[in-house]
């Protein structure tokens, strides 16, 4: 499909080699039906061995085949994205919307404020009419501390704003930016620079000292009126709503250093009370939305998590591309760009960027008019995230915004918009429900996108060659699980709650979306077969039972292909798409672990739930770590330095198929050679698994460093394999 005619300001074009993959997966679908025969037709009968491990494998194999059908809803209509933002500035270049600008964050200990003024920084310094730009920070935490830093960042701003469109640096972020190298010998430039970064360099000292002593001194709370709001008697759970404009980007009089406009610039801490549940970041992200429409209220706003810098300062012209558009545009509810991270190493071994999720998958569900919002370098249109309903005759108003500022003075609008953040605001309204983000999940993003996709918008998935925004990934494995785990149960929430796709998306969006959707939703679903193929065939090599047919046997020909096919599939793709044998390697490894203890703890989370055994939480992973484990991990190492329950089982699950591949060649070496061909199949699951399992085996018994095994979970681990064998012997 091309784009709109006449000129339009953006161009979709479908992804090649469609024929290709259709038969492809014609020849897959026929494996996995003569595999599902096969096991129906050769279950052994009752009282045999192998009965209840056949029978496991054969529902594995149906709950994997079944997961596969609805993931080919990601390659099935893959589109791209191409917007044309020359056009859009000569058109549209004196009639720039305005943009509200939303960062989030939740604690100044997990989220340093440092880390957080980096993000607030580059936002404001996009290449974007400063007068038409807000921004807007929501502290969770309520804390002092990252009002200071953001006081601190106002005043820099005069300095770097300036220097960063001047000599049209990037990234604008200013952490990232003095971290690299600079090739220039203008002396003129490098004089600014060096000034420039000692600045930023004595403002990141000063608030770092501020946040080490964890208060904020008397001479500097004099320096600001919006220090009166933290008293002794301020708490993160228990404060009024404090609401401070720092920069009046409206008043003449708020300029740089070269008499240049600055974007407004508002700090926002909603209030907490005991007792009033506060909705974690979709009640945030609520009055954000609220409050920003009684000072700027611009039709358009972008939402991004408080690591995730702005990595492109032309990606709000980009992003307009789409909303208006004179044929498309007016239907368009928000614009997601793709989680991306500037802290991993080629060849990531804990797999945080997915280049078949980001550049297939994900524009695959553009292709069914669906586009997963995941809470970050997303931006929306003001109208569909207030919960209003899209109409054919819907028309782009992108300048028709009513003026709260005109009249008013500073003192006012914060009042005003402090009523707005109160706890008490959203009590019998349709906030959390029909308007805003909706509430009681964990991954309100996601359920959010899906309920505004139904409500009749369209969304779009835009994943540029530069890399719009970038964050930090986990490089620590236990924050790694720990995030997946909260993502994978959030979403299985969704699944069997009243907003199932299938359900909630019927006839509201295509089949192929709803299906687009599961592929995400239905992660804790895999946890089971992907333990029953880890654990059953290790097991049933040591009691000599068979649980595949005969290598020399024809019906050995569909579980060979399917697995050979699709393995080579998928290494292929990810070769074609930039990535590494290693990397994918690397995938491998973290999909076999995130299944078997992220997604497993998540499956039983959401069971515990509907029992009414648990309550939904939020859990805030944090965004910095420690100097020797970001060696470790350049190195190639796996942070395994923990006694979670999680690590044991990534331990044990290693052991036993270690063992068991050993049991396994003993026997094929030292028996008949019918020995080899009825466990061949088991021995090559057991040997993947092993080597898939290397680093885990190298952190039990040979390394030294902090990120080891923990003693006492080699330990456990040994000592349970050691039971089960014992068990099985006799």
């Amino acid at each position: 499909m091309g784009g709109s005619g006449g000129g339009g300001l953006f161009e979709t074009k479908v992804g090649r080699g469609g024929a290709v993959h259709k038969v492809w997966c014609l020849t897959i679908g026929v494996g996995l039906l003569l595999i599902f025969f096969y096991r129906l037709s050769h279950i052994p009968k009752p009282g045999e061995a192998g009965r209840y491990g056949w029978m496991g494998m054969f529902l594995s194999e149906v709950v994997f085949g079944l997961y596969w059908i609805i993931t080919q809803s990601g390659r099935w209509r893959v589109v791209y994205r191409y917007p044309f933002k020359h056009t859009l500035l000569s058109r549209y270049e004196d009639k720039l919307p305005g943009i509200d600008v939303f960062v989030c964050t939740a604690d100044p200990i997990l989220e340093p404020p440092s880390l957080v003024i980096n993000t607030i920084l580059s936002v404001m310094s996009y290449n974007y009419p400063p007068h038409k730009l807000s921004i807007y920070l929501s502290d969770d935490g309520g804390s002092e501390l990252t009002f200071y830093a953001l006081f601190e960042a106002s005043i820099f701003s005069r300095h770097w704003i300036p220097f960063s469109k001047k000599y049209n640096v990037e990234p604008r972020s200013p952490q990232v930016y003095f971290s690299h190298n600079i090739d220039i010998h203008n002396s003129s430039f490098i004089q600014e620079w060096t000034n420039l970064k000692q600045l930023y360099e004595d403002m990141k000292s000063r608030i770092d000292s501020v946040v080490a002593m964890g208060y904020v001194p008397k001479e500097i709370r004099e320096q600001h009126k919006g220090f009166s709001e933290w008293s002794s008697n301020v708490t993160k759970q228990d404060h009024q709503s404090i609401v401070q404009i720092l920069i009046k980007g409206w008043n003449p009089e708020s300029t740089d250093i070269k008499g240049n406009k600055l974007p407004t610039l508002v700090y926002l801490a909603r209030e907490k009370r005991p007792g009033w549940p506060h909705n974690f970041k979709a009640g945030s992200m609520n009055s954000l939305t609220r409050v920003s429409s009684e000072i700027s209220n611009a039709p358009f706003i972008l939402n991004v998590d408080c690591d995730m810098y702005s990595n492109d300062p032309d990606a709000i012209l980009d992003a307009l591309c789409f909303f208006l558009d004179e044929t498309r545009g007016s239907q368009i509810s928000y614009v997601q760009h793709p989680q991306l991270y500037n802290n991993t190493m080629k060849n990531d071994v804990y797999a945080n960027v997915n280049y078949a999720v980001n550049q297939i998958e994900l524009a695959g569900l553009d292709g069914f008019g669906v586009a997963l919002y995941i809470g970050t370098g997303c931006f929306h249109r003001r109208e569909s995230l207030s919960g209003k309903k899209y109409t054919t005759n819907h028309r782009i108003e992108s300048q028709i915004v009513k003026d709260n500022i005109k009249g008013r003075s500073v003192q006012e609008l914060e009042e005003a918009a402090k009523v707005l953040a109160n706890c008490s605001y959203e009590k019998g309204t349709l906030w959390g429900k029909e308007m805003g983000l909706v509430y009681g999940c964990p991954v309100e993003d996601i359920v959010t996108g899906l309920s505004i996709q139904c409500r009749g918008w369209k969304p779009v998935y835009y994943h540029p060659s530069k890399a719009a925004f970038q964050g930090a990934a986990p490089v620590n494995l236990d924050i790694s699980l720990i995030q997946f785990k909260r993502w994978s149960e959030g979403m299985f929430q969704i699944f069997l709650s009243k907003h199932c796709p299938f359900i909630y998306g019927h006839g509201k969006i295509k089949f192929g979306g709803q299906m687009g959707y599961c592929i995400y939703l239905l992660w804790p679903m895999l946890a089971l077969p992907t333990l029953c193929y880890v654990i059953l065939p290790s097991l049933s090599l040591l009691c000599d039972v068979p649980l595949f047919p005969e290598v020399s046997s024809l019906w050995f020909v569909p579980f060979a292909y399917v697995f050979v096919a699709k393995t080579g599939y998928a290494l292929v793709e990810e070769l074609i798409l930039g990535n590494s044998f290693r990397g994918w390697w690397n995938l491998q490894r973290m999909v076999q672990i995130r299944r078997t203890t992220a997604y497993l703890f998540a499956l039983i989370d959401v069971i515990a739930k509907l029992l009414g055994l648990s309550e939904t939480a939020f859990v805030l992973t944090a965004k910095v770590v420690d100097d020797e484990a970001q060696k470790r991990y350049m190195g190639g190492l796996i942070e395994f330095g923990s006694t979670s329950v999680m690590m044991f089982i990534i331990a044990t699950l290693a052991l036993l198929n270690l063992f068991s591949l050993g049991f396994g060649i003993k026997k094929v070496l030292f028996s008949t050679p019918e020995a080899l061909h009825n466990l061949a199949p088991q021995l090559s699951i057991c040997g993947a698994i092993v080597l898939l399992n290397l680093p885990v085996y190298d952190a039990l018994f040979f390394r030294k460093d902090k990120g080891s095994m923990p003693f006492s979970v080699t330990f456990k681990s040994v000592a349970i394999t050691s039971i089960t064998l014992l068990l099985l012997a006799f």
